[in-house]
C-alpha cells in the first residue's frame, strides 16, 4: 500500500501500525469493536485500545471499557485532540499523554544502503529474531543507540528508537533509523510508520517523515504518568 493510499484511510493505517508495533513487542492483539487493541504483557498487563476518529458512541463505549482498569489505555488517532480530550473528561478518563505524533515516509526517499560509523570507538550490530530486525549501536560493553522494525505488508513499522543520554547530539538516531531502513529493504517495503515523541519528531522531520495525526492517550488513571513513555 503506497503512503498515499495510506494516509487516505487513517483506520486503514492505524490497523497496519498496531500490527507493527505489537510485532516489535511481541504483543497479542484483539479488537475492541472495529478497533485493534494490544496487551502490554512487558509493562502494564493491561490492554491498550486504539481508536481513529471515533464517533461520540464508539468513544463512549472504548472509554467505559478502558475506565473498567487504571492500567488500561485509550489511544486515539485523530487530528482534533481538543474534541477528544473534552469527550474523555465526560467519560471520566483523564489525558496521559498529548505530544506524540504519527508519522510516514514513502521509503523510496530512505538510504537503502547500511550505513557506516566515522566514531571508531563504536560499532553496529544488526540481528534479526522472530521477524522482529534490530539495529544496535555500541561503545565497547555499553549500549548507546538501539531500535527495532518490523514490516506488516509492504509497510514498515518502526520502534524504540533510543539514544542513551551519554551519547545523544552525536547523530546516532539519524544512524539507528538508516540501519533499520536497510534491514527493511530486505522486504518490499513501499511505507514507513511510526509514533514520535516531541523530540523525535525534529529527527523524523529532518530525515523526509511527514506526520499524519495526533496521538491522544487516555486513562482513568489518577497518577499523571506519561503512558507515552513506557
Amino acid at each position: 500500500m503506497s503512503p498515499e493510499t495510506l494516509v487516505e484511510d487513517i483506520t486503514g493505517l492505524l490497523e497496519v501500525w498496531v500490527a507493527g508495533w505489537a510485532g516489535c513487542r511481541g504483543y497479542r492483539t484483539s479488537t475492541e469493536g472495529r478497533f485493534p487493541a494490544a496487551l502490554r504483557s512487558d509493562t502494564s498487563g493491561e490492554w491498550e485500545i486504539f481508536a481513529s476518529e471515533p464517533t461520540d458512541d464508539e468513544f463512549a463505549a472504548l472509554a467505559a471499557r478502558t475506565a473498567e482498569s487504571p492500567a488500561r489505555v485509550l489511544t486515539i488517532l485523530t487530528n482534533d485532540p481538543s474534541r477528544y480530550a473534552a469527550l474523555a473528561a465526560r467519560q471520566g478518563l483523564n489525558v496521559t499523554s498529548d505530544s506524540q505524533t504519527m508519522m510516514i515516509v514513502d521509503m523510496e526517499t530512505q538510504d537503502a544502503e547500511d550505513p557506516w560509523l566515522s566514531d571508531d570507538d563504536l560499532s553496529l550490530s544488526t540481528y534479526e529474531q522472530d521477524g522482529v530486525h534490530y539495529a544496535e549501536v555500541r561503545s565497547g560493553d555499553a549500549l548507546a543507540a538501539s531500535g527495532r522494525v518490523f514490516v506488516v505488508g509492504d509497510t514498515a513499522v518502526f520502534d524504540k528508537i533510543i539514544t542513551e543520554p551519554a551519547f545523544q547530539r552525536r547523530g546516532l538516531g539519524s544512524f539507528i533509523m538508516r540501519a533499520l531502513a536497510a534491514q527493511a529493504f530486505g522486504h518490499d517495503v513501499r511505507a514507513g510508520l511510526l509514533l514520535a515523541s516531541l523530540d523525535g519528531q525534529k529527527l523524523y522531520s529532518h530525515l523526509g517523515w511527514t506526520t499524519v495525526a495526533r496521538v491522544l492517550m487516555l486513562s482513568a488513571s489518577h497518577d499523571g504518568a506519561d503512558l507515552s513513555l513506557s
